[in-house]
């Protein structure tokens, strides 16, 4: 994955022509004399895991608290967890910011993680449609960001607003908009954060392919993303 661009979806879910992908890797610098050693993460966890998990994700523009649905689904759920845990998304940043011009105004999403690096991710998951699992793509929803189905990694997006065009259609002969993408969980604190971080200033130059024009300027980092305890109490 990590030798090509990511797949532009030209026929993807009506009426959304280009969507989700998973980041290309950012461009390649020299490395500074004596650079730091990359962290040695710990292998994640296989311990079952509750029907629901909080996650909070601790960015330099304020606090996000998901909870991700690991009863309905498990692989992408529990990916994300597992990221988590290992502190494999310390340090990554929110760095898209995709806009929409259509609908009722904010429309789009905010795109977050690993971006390929092959020192963060972990191996590729299931993909899990929609139509299976029954999470649809509202507003504050988390979803897998991918090039084919079964690609996913550490790479995820959360809705600005509710979009329907990345739900799994079953009937389409479209085989991506059959698919669509694997929705896993929600915000339930922080939505002020995340229309904050789609606001946030966009690269005239950064970003290739769909990718142009999507690139903050400033990507906003995540400080940390801890699970916090499965007893705390829902967000008011």
């Amino acid at each position: 994955m990590l030798s090509r661009r990511p797949v532009l979806l030209t026929s993807l879910l009506a009426p959304l022509a280009v969507m989700l992908v998973a980041a290309a890797p950012a461009k390649k610098r020299v490395a500074p004399p004596r650079a730091a050693a990359a962290p040695a993460y710990p292998a994640p966890s296989t311990a079952p895991l509750p029907d629901t998990v909080r996650i909070a994700l601790d960015t330099e523009a304020g606090r996000i608290v998901v909870a991700v649905d690991v009863k309905h689904a498990p692989a992408s759920a529990t990916n994300f967890v597992r990221y988590a845990e290992t502190r494999r998304f310390d340090g990554t940043t929110f760095y898209r910011a995709m806009h929409l011009n259509w609908g009722e105004q904010p429309n789009g999403l905010i795109q977050a993680g690993t971006r390929g690096d092959p020192r963060r991710n972990l191996a590729p998951i299931p993909h899990e449609p929609t139509d299976q699992t029954g999470i649809l793509h509202k507003a504050g929803t988390l979803s897998m960001a991918r090039y084919a189905p079964g690609t996913a990694t550490g790479d995820f997006s959360i809705m600005v607003s509710d979009q329907p065009g990345l739900d799994a259609q079953p009937d389409s002969a479209d085989p991506e908009a059959k698919a669509g993408y694997a929705a896993f969980g929600q915000v339930i604190e922080g939505m002020d954060v995340v229309r904050a971080i789609f606001a946030a200033p966009i690269s005239e130059t950064e970003g290739e392919g769909i990718m142009r024009g999507q690139i903050l300027a400033q990507p906003v980092k995540i400080i940390t993303a801890r699970r916090l305890p499965d007893d705390a109490p829902p967000a008011p």
